[in-house]
This record gives C-alpha cells, sequence and structure tokens, in this order.
C-alpha cells in the first residue's frame, strides 16, 4: 500500500460574529476529499469522505457492503493520490473475486472501465459556475431569524428528530419554502424542485440548511441560482474553498444570534432588520 499524507484539517479564516463583538480568526475545517472505490480495475462507488485512514475505509467498505467476508479475502490495497481524489484499488482473492464478478453483473451499471476511478473523482469534483450578480444581503438579525424561522416549518423533525430541511429565505418576507429528507441532500433537491415549480429565482434569497456544508451543498445550492448559504453546522474545507470560488456567501454555525462568515463577507450587512411575522 502506497504511503502518503493528506492532512484531514485546515484552518479557514472566517469572520466570527458573538454576542461579546466580531473577530476574524481561523477556525479548524474538515477536509472533503472523493475517494474511488475499485474493485479489479473497476470503480464501485466514489465517496466524499476525510482523506484519511485508507486502508480500513477500504476492508470497512468492503465488509459492510457484502463484497468480502473477512479480510482475509482482500489480496492487495492499493492507494494513488489522483490530485483532485483519491483511488482504492482493491483485489480481491480468487473466491471473492468471482463472487464479486457475479454480483457486478447483476447491478445496473454502477460500473465501467478502469479509469472510471478518474473521471468519477473528476465529475464528484466538477467546477461551479460562478452565481450571478445579487443584491441580496442580509443583516446579522436576518441570518438570526431565518434559522429561527425554518425551525418552525419542520414538522417531520418535530415528532422524529430525525430528518434535515433546506428552506429558502426571503428578505422581508421569511421562509417561503421548506422541505425535510432524511438525506441532506435530497432535503436541498427538493426544494430545488418547489422553488422551480413556484417560480421562484434562487438569486432572490438564500438557501438555509440545518446540517454541515460539504461541496454537494455548495454545488447544488449554486445551482438553485441562490448567492448565500446559511446553516446551522459546520462547513467542510472543501465547501469553503467551492464557495470563494463561487462567488458565494457561506455563513455557518448559526447558534442564536451567533454565527461565522467564512466567504464574501459583504453580503452580510449591519443594515435594519426587515420584520417578518
Amino acid at each position: 500500500m502506497a504511503h502518503f499524507v493528506r492532512t484531514p484539517l485546515t484552518p479557514a479564516p472566517r469572520l466570527a460574529r458573538r454576542t461579546s463583538g466580531t473577530s476574524v480568526a481561523d477556525r479548524m475545517v474538515p477536509e472533503e476529499t472523493p475517494i474511488a472505490l475499485s474493485y479489479a480495475g473497476t470503480t464501485h462507488a466514489v465517496m466524499m469522505a476525510t482523506p484519511a485512514d485508507f486502508e480500513d475505509f477500504a476492508l470497512g467498505f468492503s465488509l459492510t457492503e457484502g463484497i468480502v467476508s473477512s479480510p482475509d479475502e482482500i489480496e492487495a490495497v492499493e492507494v494513488t493520490d489522483q490530485g483532485p481524489g483519491i483511488d482504492i484499488q482493491i483485489r480481491l482473492k480468487d473466491q471473492a473475486n468471482t463472487r464479486f464478478e457475479a454480483r457486478r453483473r447483476r447491478l445496473a451499471g454502477p460500473v465501467g472501465c478502469g479509469l472510471c476511478g478518474i473521471e468519477s473523482i473528476e465529475e464528484a469534483m466538477r467546477s461551479v459556475e460562478a452565481v450571478g450578480e445579487s443584491r441580496v444581503t442580509l443583516s446579522p438579525a436576518e441570518i438570526a431569524q431565518a434559522v429561527r424561522l425554518l425551525a418552525k416549518q419542520q414538522p417531520l423533525h418535530a415528532q422524529t428528530g430525525a430528518v434535515h430541511a433546506a428552506g429558502f429565505y426571503l428578505p422581508g418576507k421569511g421562509i417561503v419554502a421548506a422541505r425535510e429528507d432524511v438525506g441532506r441532500h435530497n432535503a436541498l433537491d427538493k426544494l430545488a424542485g418547489a422553488l422551480a415549480r413556484a417560480g421562484i429565482a434562487g438569486a432572490s434569497g438564500a438557501v438555509v440548511v440545518t446540517s454541515r456544508v460539504s461541496v454537494e451543498i455548495v454545488q447544488k445550492t449554486a445551482a438553485i441560482g441562490a448567492s448565500l448559504i446559511v446553516a446551522v453546522s459546520a462547513p467542510t474545507a472543501l465547501a469553503i474553498r467551492t464557495a470563494e470560488a463561487a462567488g458565494m456567501t457561506l455563513v455557518a454555525l448559526v447558534r442564536g444570534d451567533e454565527f461565522d462568515v467564512f466567504t464574501h463577507k459583504d453580503r452580510v450587512s449591519d443594515g435594519a432588520e426587515r420584520h417578518v411575522a
């Protein structure tokens, strides 16, 4: 197995707004990297993951997915750094490989050529086009308000405590659409559909999510056309870099009136609060 080091943590500068005042300081955020898991030279899956413990990941994925029944069925694990991502090539021993080949033939096309690991990594790391110019800004009071209002539109979460929500905040109007799902990406996809069906332009407001901000959340928000993301939890380093490059404002770790602004801070103003019922 090849040995190389990718740091799982990165310091990210941000504007920290606290009840005691505002300051600029770094915060440690986790890295996320597309990792291709390939068997017999063919990619089986590409996961966005923390770039560490590659051999454990290869073995654990193989076991939990039922590809192998014990570590002894893996002949070798080779890890290569492809630049934008990691390719893990897993060689199975004869019997396990025979079972996997039979399983692969039953699957509806999640695999392809030997280079698909690299191609799939590039797809996972697809660039995000810069969002259009947006005049939307949010005051600190509106950021806190957006999260509070979204919490009132989560009936499934109120009953289960087990689902994520994505909402769309319009300054002066509040949360005009919200969707829930057990998957944070699914909730955002549902919100995108609701906005499209209602004819609400993404550039007119901000996407608010109850989850952490991964790169997929940034990609999907950019596809909606929104230039602001407001999140209850923390972002990853890749999400920060992607939002910065796309000209998007990323606000995260909203806790009451406190929050951190990681990118394009000019859209967070100290202007007068717009009152929303």
